[in-house]
């Protein structure tokens, strides 16, 4: 129970880079992690019991194989540019950090309602955190060294709003599996409140990316949830399925003859859907498209310079002409996680990353898991215009789907023998 605990406590918090230790060069997030990590470990050596699951191997394989192509990345890098010690060894820490942590919560005897448990600590720890920081931001309470504003943007105890953004967007499809997957009361107000707690603060950040991932998580939960309904019940013929499938067939020409009405509302549509976004759509989220582009089309030539094998850990890109106060000097992120590990490990590291993302949306899918779903559609919509490949919570949540949509064991288990 403590051990998940401090799990929890370091991936919800990984956001909060605010809170620093003082005279030391980490912040409680990675300390708790550390400390979970040594934990586990000391448990294993103890004669702890560990189970080789479906999920672990998976884990297992995505790290060696991005491990190799990183090391492949590096000789060339070496080779070829100039590479920063500090962003190097930031990055190769990070991965090894998450190696850590996934291995050994897939191998933890009866995983996935370990993994739950983990979850509802994290929601709460999250939502708890979160009160706190709208206290912060309204004024209500004080906090010396904190800055939880961003300009115009909420970004409590994070370094940006988008880190507290990518946690929002994470944290609600969590939360909204648990409240529908549990059958306490208290746990399904738990789940809810902490859901619209998490959308609050969210679009507070003024993200759009948060903005384009709750609209589209949504609409993927809808659709699934339409798909089970029309699938219960053994599949029994009713009067309401038959008319919720006529209507789904009639949809296309319904929408066809709609065509023309729809054409003359887009620009009331259009001006509603720029309304939501930051700038309401003006020259804050102009001039981030551009940079974003600038540091696309350079991440995509640094990459192909390399023979599509990467550069090894850490950023590559020279700084661009126009910057603003968010970024660092130099070098540059693409702000893309398939094109930032692109310039890292090359082509192998990005359809690594492609496969233990697809195998996670295929374990949630199989187990009818419509949030874990949602959860992994989130990931991979955030993971387009931000790197978020080194965040904890993005490879808890897909270590999570692995689990909970897979057996939970291979028969061999394996005993560590007692020191």
């Amino acid at each position: 129970m403590i051990r998940d605990a401090i799990l929890a406590f370091g991936i919800a918090m990984s956001y909060a880079v605010q809170l620093s230790i003082p005279g030391l060069p980490f912040g409680y997030s990675e300390l708790f992690l550390t400390l979970w990590i040594l934990l586990s470990i000391t448990r294993i050596l103890a004669g702890g019991r560990l189970e080789v699951t479906p999920a672990l191997s998976k884990l297992a394989r995505f790290w060696v194989i991005l491990t190799l192509a990183l090391g492949v990345g590096s000789i060339i890098g070496f080779l070829t540019t100039t590479l920063f010690l500090d962003p190097l060894l930031h990055d190769t820490m990070a991965y090894v950090l998450l190696v850590c942590i996934t291995c050994l919560a897939a191998a933890e005897p009866n995983a996935a309602p370990r993994l739950r448990r983990i979850a509802w600590w994290m929601i709460a720890i999250a939502s708890g955190g979160f009160v706190i920081q709208l206290g912060l931001g309204f004024g209500w309470i004080h906090q010396s060294g904190v800055d939880p504003w961003y300009w115009d943007r909420f970004c409590g105890w994070s370094d940006n709003p988008n880190q507290l953004a990518l946690y929002c967007a994470l944290l609600g499809p969590l939360a909204l599996h648990l409240a529908t997957t549990t059958r306490n009361p208290w746990g399904r107000c738990l789940g809810l409140c902490s859901l619209i707690l998490t959308f609050y603060v969210g679009r507070l950040t003024k993200s759009d990316t948060y903005l384009y991932t709750t609209v589209l998580a949504c609409l993927i939960l809808l659709g699934l949830r339409v798909r089970a309904w029309l699938t219960s019940d053994g599949g029994r013929v009713s009067l309401s399925r038959q008319l919720a499938l006529l209507f789904a067939i009639g949809f296309v020409p319904l929408a066809v003859s709609m065509a023309p009405y729809a054409l003359s509302e887009a620009a009331s549509a259009e001006d509603f859907a720029k309304s939501l976004t930051k700038d309401k759509g003006g020259d804050a989220t102009a001039e981030t498209a551009a940079l974003r582009l600038y540091l696309w089309n350079a991440a995509l030539d640094k990459g192909a310079t390399s023979g599509s094998l990467g550069l090894g850990p850490g950023p590559h890109l020279d700084t661009p002409p126009v910057v603003n106060q968010q970024f660092l000097p130099r070098p540059f992120e693409a702000h893309s996680t398939i094109l930032d590990l692109y310039t890292q490990g090359g082509l192998i590291s990005v359809l690594a990353l492609l496969w233990i993302l697809g195998s996670a949306a295929i374990s949630a899918w199989r187990a009818k898991l419509d949030a874990l779903v949602a959860l992994v559609a989130s990931i991979a919509v955030f993971s387009a215009p931000h790197l978020i490949i080194r965040h904890p919570i993005v490879w808890f949540c897909l270590t999570l789907c692995l689990v909970s949509g897979m057996p939970q064991a291979i028969p061999a288990t394996v005993r560590r023998r007692r020191y």
